[in-house]
């Protein structure tokens, strides 16, 4: 079981699951979502996703046809994005949660996007949209 929140605590949410490859998104929608050089994001089954409370503070924000950003309407966390065509899964954002885990970063994604004062220097895979197979 994983846990995480948003920042002030009002949204609290559970995974019974596990994630799915963390990467580092460097697109620029998700550099404005965050307000930094990426995101973090890992796919999660939908089925085992659940928000245990804070329902009411939920909002989404549909960023790009067919793609809604959930975050905290009181604090402004980012939670996690819905795709239309992948009903099934919820792209979590990993540092909303309070679990440790022991995953990594496996990618930079949409690196061809990313912020010209930020320097990739980890030596993980760059992709310059997303990873293959996606």
């Amino acid at each position: 079981m994983l846990r995480g929140s948003c920042l002030c605590g009002a949204i609290r949410y559970e995974i019974d699951g596990e994630l799915g490859p963390i990467v580092l998104c460097h697109c620029s929608m998700c550099r404005k979502a965050q307000g930094s050089a990426f995101a973090a994001n890992a796919p999660v089954k939908a089925a085992a996703f659940r928000v245990v409370t804070g329902h009411g503070a939920l909002r989404g924000y549909e960023s790009s046809p067919g793609k809604r950003r959930y975050f905290c309407s009181v604090c402004g966390s980012p939670i996690y994005s819905r795709r239309d065509a992948s009903p099934d899964v919820v792209r979590l954002r990993i540092g909303t949660l309070e679990s440790k885990i022991e995953a990594k970063p496996t990618a930079h994604i949409h690196a061809a996007s990313k912020a010209e004062w930020y320097e990739i220097l980890d030596g993980l895979p760059q992709h310059p949209e997303f990873e293959p197979g996606r």
